[in-house]
């Protein structure tokens, strides 16, 4: 039996989004309990040069987003960097979530050999497969910052574990 680009893509972002948005409500309690003002799990990052808890999430979403647009051959949805709380968090979660649950197997499937052009970060477009987009590059940073998102609370004290940054499956 063989793997799909959609059974390779979208369900592995909807159990890790769904996972990081509970991590995020464990976070948000743990402030509360602890009389800890919500902006400072926000603006925490793990060394100096690194993105903010709050710039982790929105780039996790991006990921999740930007690579299933790009499988599915659709326009990238646009969403703001406006995210301020916690709940504009989850909201964030909650409509890329929306977004990758709108996108069929028939979209995303046949996409293996999909060119695929970005340019991340740099001038220099570079150009991949559908699979190897998604496999070297897409599932990776959208892991790194869902890891370092989870690793941002940790370090900060919000009791989660594996389960939590696993989430359900």
């Amino acid at each position: 039996m063989t793997l799909s680009m959609y059974q390779a893509s979208i369900p592995v972002f909807k159990q890790m989004l769904g996972g990081l948005s509970a991590v995020l409500a464990k976070a948000e309690a743990h402030a509360t309990a602890k009389k800890i003002d919500p902006s400072v799990l926000l603006q925490s990052r793990l060394y100096p040069d690194m993105f903010a808890l709050l710039r982790q999430v929105q780039v996790a979403c991006d990921f999740a987003k930007s690579v299933s647009a790009r499988m599915a051959g659709v326009e990238l949805p646009s969403f703001e960097d406006k995210e301020e709380t916690f709940a504009d968090l989850q909201a964030r979660i909650a409509k890329t979530l929306a977004f990758v649950e709108s996108l069929s197997a028939a979209q995303i499937d046949g996409s293996e050999e999909r060119k695929i052009v970005t340019q991340a970060g740099t001038p220099k477009e570079k150009i991949f497969s559908g699979q190897s987009y998604l496999l070297n590059y897409g599932l990776p940073h959208f892991f790194f910052h869902i890891t370092t998102a989870y690793a941002i609370l940790r370090h900060n004290g919000v009791e989660v574990g594996k389960k939590d940054y696993i989430g359900s499956y």
